[in-house]
């Protein structure tokens, strides 16, 4: 007989999976409307029309890689706010047409730093078992395409995750290419547990869409092994994650943006 929990984790489970279906025709409509513009216009814009296609969709800021059922003790009233005030700074808009070429060292050890108005976030990266996702994340980082983002959804119900990685703050950005999937079958992911302290990418629910959003898990969460396990935070880190954890997430519902003004003032890329 399923349990009251595993039916709710199940229900958890489907709901992500249609949300990252919806995303998808988001893009694909977003696509045809563009063509649509022009067209009538006569202008090929290629700037322009990629800043539109990843910065004006509206409403989808639940309908990225993590969601759960409402839990029935959150709090539909906004928590105090941890964080400090962003430094000063504009997000990227530059995307690109091609995974970067593979530049970084298969062999050696890289850390990801993410200075966040909340306090620096450490990530050892998994780089032989991932070199296609920090090669990627290296390339970005030093572009200064996740600086002055804002980690734009926080799930506290059923999947426990902080997202992060989209400069449009709507969780339909990306950098405009797309990586494969890559280390599914670590070793730590055990009974499709993705535990505390994971980094991971985000995609749209089909194999190999990965871009630039990731998830970082501040408590043991049940998913199907699917997305990119890349890194592992460090003692410090999980520190922050779960100081902005606390502070909740604005709907009440359990998967909405974060109480916590959680900026990425800098993302940087180390070989260690």
């Amino acid at each position: 007989m399923v349990s009251q929990e595993q039916r709710r984790r199940q229900l958890a489970r489907e709901k992500f999976l249609r949300q990252q279906q919806r995303r998808t025709t988001a893009r694909r409509k977003a696509r045809v409307r563009n063509s649509v513009i022009a067209s009538v216009l006569g202008v090929v814009l290629v700037g322009s029309l990629a800043l539109y296609t990843t910065g004006t969709l509206k409403g989808d800021d639940d309908k990225e890689t993590a969601s759960a059922e409402a839990s029935p003790t959150a709090s539909a009233s906004k928590a105090a706010d941890p964080c400090d005030k962003a430094a000063a700074g504009k997000v990227a808009t530059k995307t690109w047409k091609k995974e970067p070429a593979m530049s970084i060292d298969k062999s050696a050890d890289y850390t990801m730093t993410l200075d966040t108005t909340c306090g620096a976030i450490d990530i050892a990266l998994k780089t032989a078992a991932a070199p296609h996702t920090v090669n990627s994340f290296n390339f970005l980082a030093a572009k200064g395409f996740f600086d002055h983002s804002k980690c734009h959804r926080l799930t506290t119900s059923g999947i426990y995750v902080l997202q992060c990685g989209d400069p449009t703050g709507q969780g339909t950005g990306g950098p405009g290419y797309t990586i494969p999937d890559e280390n599914l079958k670590d070793k730590s992911l055990k009974d499709n547990i993705y535990p505390a302290g994971t980094v991971a990418m985000a995609n749209t629910g089909t194999a190999d869409t990965g871009g630039s959003q990731f998830f970082l898990v501040y408590q043991d969460s049940e998913l199907p092994p699917s997305y990119t396990p890349f890194g592992t935070i460090s003692d410090a880190g999980m520190k922050v994650l779960k100081k902005i954890a606390a502070a909740g997430e604005s709907t009440g519902a359990g998967d909405g943006a974060p109480n916590a003004t959680v900026v990425i003032d800098k993302a940087t890329v180390a070989k260690s």
